[in-house]
C-alpha cells in the first residue's frame, strides 16, 4: 500500500500559505490573501509549477490560465485520471482551501515515483483559475470554461473593481497559455478538499465521501424608496428602502427556520444603503441573497416565496424592488461508482468516513458535466471553519495523512442542468 509523505505535504502547505500571508487584525491570526491573477497568485503559481516539474511531470497551461501536470501512463492514448482544485483564496483565507487538493495531488505523484509504480492511464494534477470568484465576480471560472459552460471570450472580458480584465491579467503575470481551454475529456476527476463545515468533526471521522453539491442561488435585490428628513418625516409617510430591505433579511432567516423549504440555508452577505447618512431615511438599499438547498424543487419553492414576499413589501412600504440574477446552479450529483472506489480505499486504510453533500461550490461540480467525478472531504481544524484565518492551525501536523490512487472502472458521465454563473 502506497502512503504519501505527510511531513513533506505539510511543509509544502505551510510554505505556500506564506505567499499572500498577512496578519489579520480582526482575529490576531495569520491569514492568506491570494486573489486570482494578482502578483501573489502569480508567485504561488510559479512555486507550484516548480514542484510539478521537480516531480517529473509535464506541465501545460491553457488559454484561461488553468495549469495541468501529467505523469505518463504505460498506455498514453488512454484518457487520464485527473486530480485538482485551486490555489487562489478569498481576501481573508486560510492555508488549506483548494491548496490541499493541488499539493496533495502532487504528493501522490511523488509517492508513485518513489514506489516505482507505473500506472496504465496517465495521471494529471491541475489547478483552475479564479475558483473563488472574489476578484472577477464569477467563481469556478477556469473549470467552467474548461467544461464549456462559459466561453473563453466571456471569461477573458470579465473585469475587476479597477477595470483590469482576466485576459490582461493572464498576459501580465505570464499565464496566458497556448493550450486549448476545452481539454480532452478525462476518464475521471477526483478532488480532495477540506470540508469547510462541521459534519466530519461532529461525527468524529477522518474523511467524507461527497455525494454531490447542493443547488445554489445568488441574487442581488435593489430596493428604492424616497430620501427624507429623519426628524420631520412622520413614520406613516415614509418610503424607507432600508426598512424594507431589513425585512428581507429577517424573512430569509425565518424561511430557513420554518422547515417548509427542506434543508434551506440563506444568507444576506452584502447590505448597503444610500445615502448612508445618520439623519436621512434611506432612498436605496442593495443586498445580496445566497440560498442553498440539496433539493432543486424546494429551492424553486423558496425563490418563489421570497419573490412574493418582496412583492408584498412594495405595496406595504411604497417602494420599488428589482432582482438581478447573479448565479444559479442545480444540485450536481457525483458518480456513485467513484464514491464506492473511495469508500473501498478508506476501508483498506482503516479510515472512518461519512457520506455528505457539499454545501459549497467546487471545481468538481463543473467538471462533473464532462466526466465521472467525485470528491473527498478532509476534516478541517476548529470545527471545519473556512474562509477565515481561523482555519489555519499552528504549523505542526495534527494527524496522519495517507492516500491511495484509485483508478475507477469506466462509468458513464452524468450531467445536471445549470444556468447563469456558478456560485460557491
Amino acid at each position: 500500500m502506497v502512503r504519501i509523505n505527510r511531513e513533506r505535504l505539510w511543509a509544502d502547505l505551510m510554505r505556500l500559505k506564506e505567499i499572500g500571508g498577512y496578519d489579520d487584525d480582526a482575529t490576531g491570526l495569520r491569514g492568506v490573501r491570494r486573489l486570482a491573477l494578482t502578483d501573489e497568485d502569480a508567485e504561488a503559481r510559479r512555486l507550484v509549477v516548480s514542484w510539478m516539474r521537480e516531480a517529473g511531470l509535464a506541465v501545460r497551461v491553457d488559454r484561461i490560465g488553468n495549469v495541468y501536470a501529467e505523469r505518463a501512463g504505460t498506455e498514453p492514448s488512454l484518457p487520464c485520471v485527473l486530480m485538482g482544485s485551486h490555489i487562489d483564496t478569498v481576501a481573508t483565507g486560510g492555508a488549506f482551501d483548494g491548496t490541499l487538493g493541488v499539493l496533495g495531488g502532487i504528493e501522490v505523484m511523488r509517492s508513485l515515483n518513489e514506489a516505482g509504480i507505473r500506472t496504465r492511464r496517465p495521471i494529471e494534477v491541475g489547478f483552475f483559475t479564479e475558483e473563488e470568484g472574489v476578484r472577477f465576480g464569477t467563481d469556478m471560472l477556469g473549470s467552467a470554461v474548461t467544461a464549456g459552460r462559459l466561453t473563453l471570450e466571456y471569461a477573458h472580458n470579465l473585469t475587476d473593481a479597477t477595470g483590469a480584465t482576466v485576459q490582461g491579467e493572464l498576459v501580465r503575470i505570464g499565464f496566458d497559455g497556448p493550450t486549448p481551454e476545452i481539454r480532452p475529456i478525462p476518464h475521471a476527476y477526483i478532488e480532495c478538499h477540506i470540508e469547510q463545515g462541521p459534519i466530519l468533526a461532529e461525527a468524529g471521522v477522518d474523511v467524507g465521501i461527497v455525494t454531490g453539491v447542493q443547488a445554489i442561488s445568488w441574487q442581488r435585490l435593489t430596493v428604492r424608496g424616497e430620501a427624507a428628513h429623519a426628524g420631520t418625516t412622520p413614520i406613516a409617510a415614509r418610503h424607507d428602502a432600508g426598512l424594507a430591505a431589513a425585512e428581507v433579511v429577517v424573512e430569509v432567516r425565518r424561511m430557513c427556520d420554518s422547515g417548509h423549504f427542506g434543508q434551506l440555508r440563506g444568507t444576506v452577505g452584502n447590505f448597503a444603503v444610500r445615502p448612508a447618512q445618520t439623519n436621512v431615511i434611506p432612498a436605496e438599499a442593495v443586498l445580496t441573497v445566497d440560498l442553498r438547498n440539496p433539493d432543486d424543487a424546494l429551492m424553486t419553492k423558496a425563490e418563489k416565496h421570497l419573490a412574493g414576499f418582496v412583492d408584498d413589501l412594495r405595496r406595504r412600504h411604497g417602494v420599488t424592488a428589482t432582482w438581478e440574477r447573479m448565479a444559479k446552479t442545480a444540485m450536481v450529483p457525483f458518480h456513485e461508482s467513484i464514491q464506492e472506489v473511495i469508500a473501498a480505499s478508506a476501508d483498506r486504510l482503516g479510515l472512518r468516513y461519512v457520506r455528505a453533500m457539499s454545501g459549497a461550490g467546487h471545481d468538481a461540480q463543473e467538471i462533473a458535466a464532462t466526466c465521472p467525478t467525485a470528491m473527498v472531504f478532509v476534516a478541517g481544524e476548529y470545527g471545519g471553519i473556512s474562509h477565515t484565518p481561523a482555519s489555519t492551525p499552528a504549523p505542526t501536523p495534527a494527524a496522519t495523512a495517507s492516500t491511495s490512487s484509485p483508478t475507477p472502472s469506466s462509468p458513464s458521465p452524468s450531467r445536471s442542468p445549470r444556468e447563469g454563473r456558478s456560485p460557491k
